[in-house]
């Protein structure tokens, strides 16, 4: 089982629910991503590529990693085919691998506040520049299949104001660590990605 980054955004964000990540064997299961594309006014690669966002620009399967108001590293998963300019967000996991690392690196106790948002995903997996652009299917990621069908639900992106009302931020169906609950959340079944070994 493999996810196809050269699939669009959305189907991409909805395939990877229920994945687990690690990076350099910390992390847990993807609980919530949003997805962006190039048509997109509150995608960074809307108004075509620059040295900050080149990687989204790249080949897909690969970092695209970016400073979020001068403090926060975020994640984002690059796909589509090489130039066109889209990617899918990691927006919380589940964590369930080096909790010991994650809340030195946090400085919190509570589980649910480790991975619960974007920056708090970069901090516990001590994402910074220099994951920028690197392949997915190699150290330090590690990306793992769930073990059966994922109940997903979606809703509109948040921390955006253009192109809100998209509803392109997909989560695991009932999950306590999410970053905050979804609106209007009916559930549908995740697709199940083809045949292979990690991707």
């Amino acid at each position: 089982m493999r996810i196809d980054f050269k699939g669009g955004p959305v189907d991409v964000a909805r395939q990877l629910l229920g994945w687990t990540l690690l990076v350099g064997g910390v992390g847990g299961v993807i609980v919530e991503t949003e997805a962006y594309d190039a048509d997109d006014p509150a995608s960074h690669s809307y108004r075509g590529p620059t040295v900050r966002n080149a990687a989204m620009f790249g080949p897909p399967g690969h970092a695209y990693v970016y400073l979020s108001y001068g403090l926060h590293w975020c994640l984002n998963f690059v796909c589509c085919g090489p130039g066109h300019g889209a990617a899918v967000l990691i927006r919380a996991l589940q964590p369930t691998h080096g909790l010991d690392v994650m809340r030195a690196r946090r400085g919190v106790e509570a589980l649910r506040l480790l991975a619960a948002g974007p920056g708090r995903v970069g901090q516990a997996l001590g994402i910074d520049r220099s994951f920028d652009g690197l392949p997915l299917d190699r150290p330090p990621f590690d990306l793992r299949p769930p073990a059966g069908p994922v109940d997903v639900a979606s809703g509109a992106r948040i921390g955006i104001t253009k192109a809100a009302e998209q509803p392109w931020r997909f989560a695991v169906a009932g999950s306590a660590f999410l970053s905050k609950r979804l609106q209007a959340s009916p559930q549908e079944k995740a697709p199940r990605p083809a045949g292979g070994s990690k991707g």
